[in-house]
């Protein structure tokens, strides 16, 4: 099946921002954009390509008549979610409605539409991991560390029982998002170091963290990634693992330092956010014909790039 008319909800965030800026003439027929505006990401809409046939909805996923937006579309890519794992506790009801009661509406609108349904999990299910872990690691053995992270599961396990009775849809766990793009946020390691990097603040870390390793996805990927997976009709109900590369506290540190000589890292005793260490394989994704290309130290250059204007600001104190 030719998929040429596409939903994607939270449109205008990380993710969203940079795949609907990638879109050209003629890939699809209509794109067709849903954010609610939580938080203000209204520059993402600038100077989107020419030729692309975009439309635009300000409407809530937990709110909205979803069935009216999926119906006649071919595929739903659903971004829309809270993902700032850090933040998750503080609102853990906040997170469920989102990203399990969000998921589960509109992905019975797409089973019910015949439509085809893209969600991004997270690679933060596995937890801590002391071996290499793929996409059979048993579900006893996951160890999510926040609700962040349990939200995901349990919509993983709505979309594997759905996808049962008919939907044609795909689970993608991603790695944690570096790269720039004009809706990006700064929560996440790679892009919070960069900003504090820039601004002459030290990077605070676990000091027996700094060899731990995590699994990253560098935003280019992650955008041909999803375009893979609408190109190739790739929604057979499974899991996929979307990792760049796993990286290590220290590599992230030493990357920045080439852009930004000055930086100083201060490590601490106390456990911190994102202390946990675990590798992620890719491979069954790339067995489906992907080839991962993004690299740590271009997505760095190009975001603390972005904050060249402000560079000298740290002279001043």
């Amino acid at each position: 099946m030719a998929i040429k008319k596409i939903l994607i909800t939270g449109a205008l965030g990380h993710i969203g921002s940079a795949l609907i800026h990638s879109i050209s003439p003629g890939e699809f027929d209509e794109v067709h954009l849903m954010d609610n505006f939580l938080t203000q990401r209204y520059s993402s809409l600038f100077n989107l390509p020419r030729g692309v046939k975009y439309f635009f909805y300000e409407a809530d996923i937990l709110k909205c008549d979803i069935d009216r937006y999926v119906k006649g579309m071919d595929a739903v890519i659903h971004l829309a979610a809270i993902t700032d794992a850090a933040s998750s506790f503080d609102k853990k009801d906040q997170v469920e409605e989102v990203n399990f009661k969000g998921v589960e509406r509109v992905a019975r609108a797409c089973a019910a539409a015949g439509c085809r349904f893209f969600f991004p999990s997270t690679t933060s299910v596995y937890g801590s991991q002391s071996n290499l872990v793929d996409e059979n690691c048993p579900e006893a053995e996951l160890q999510p560390q926040s609700p962040y992270a349990e939200s995901k599961i349990k919509a993983e396990k709505f979309l594997t029982a759905l996808h049962s009775s008919g939907l044609k849809s795909i689970t993608c766990r991603l790695g944690t998002i570096f790269g720039v793009s004009i809706g990006m946020r700064f929560h996440t390691a790679v892009n919070k170091f960069c900003w504090q990097a820039v601004m002459a603040q030290p990077l605070t870390v676990w000091e027996t963290a700094y060899e731990q390793k995590r699994p990253y996805l560098e935003l280019g990927d992650c955008v041909r990634a999803i375009k893979f997976i609408l190109q190739r009709d790739l929604f057979d109900g499974q899991i996929y693992n979307v990792v760049s590369q796993n990286f290590t506290v220290r590599d992230i540190v030493e990357a920045i330092r080439k852009v930004e000589p000055s930086l100083k890292v201060e490590f601490v005793k106390n456990k911190i956010m994102n202390q946990l260490s675990y590798e992620v394989a890719n491979q069954k994704f790339c067995s489906k014909g992907f080839n991962f290309s993004g690299q740590l130290n271009n997505g760095i250059t190009q975001t603390v790039g972005q904050f060249k204007g402000i560079a000298n600001a740290k002279e001043v104190r």
